[in-house]
C-alpha cells in the first residue's frame, strides 16, 4: 500500500470512530460536527458553509433538522442584518460539551495497539497535520 492508500484507511478508521461515537449521542456526525463548531461561539452561517465544505443550501438543511431537536439557533448579526448567525442553544451546548470530551477521550483508541513511542510520534504527527492544514474557509476574490 502506498501513502495515499494508508492515509485514506486511516481517514476510515477516524470516520468509523467517530461516527459510533456521534450515534451513541444520538447524533449524525455531520450534526455532530456543526454543533462542536457552534458550541463555545456563534459562527457566521456563510463561514461554516465554507468551513465545512458545505454548500450554504446543504448546510441549511443541516441546520433545520438541527434546529428542530433545539439544539441550534439562527439570529442576526448585530452589525449586520443581513448575516446569519449560528449558536448552540443551552441544551445544544450541555449535549456538543459532553459530545466534544467524549471524542477528545475516545478518538485516540485508534492508536491503542502502538507501543507508546509510537503513540506519542502519532500524537506529534497529527498535531502537526493539523496545525500547518489551512482549516480556514477558502477566500473569494
Amino acid at each position: 500500500m502506498d501513502h495515499g492508500d494508508k492515509l485514506f484507511w486511516l481517514a476510515v478508521v477516524i470516520q468509523r470512530k467517530y461516527a459510533q461515537i456521534c450515534a451513541e449521542f444520538d447524533l449524525t456526525p455531520s450534526q455532530a460536527t456543526l454543533l462542536c463548531a457552534v458550541r463555545n461561539e456563534p459562527r457566521q452561517m456563510a463561514y461554516l458553509a465554507a468551513s465545512l465544505g458545505m454548500t450554504k443550501n446543504a448546510l441549511s438543511q443541516l441546520v433545520d433538522r438541527t434546529a428542530r431537536r433545539e439544539l441550534v439557533g439562527r439570529t442576526s448579526s448585530a452589525q449586520d442584518r443581513r448575516v446569519v448567525m449560528l449558536s448552540a442553544t443551552p441544551t445544544g451546548k450541555v449535549l456538543a460539551e459532553a459530545l466534544y470530551a467524549e471524542i477528545a477521550k475516545r478518538l485516540p483508541e485508534i492508536a491503542r495497539n502502538l507501543d507508546a513511542d509510537d503513540q506519542r510520534d502519532f500524537a506529534r504527527l497529527a498535531t502537526a497535520v493539523v496545525d500547518t492544514s489551512d482549516l480556514s474557509p477558502p477566500t473569494s476574490n
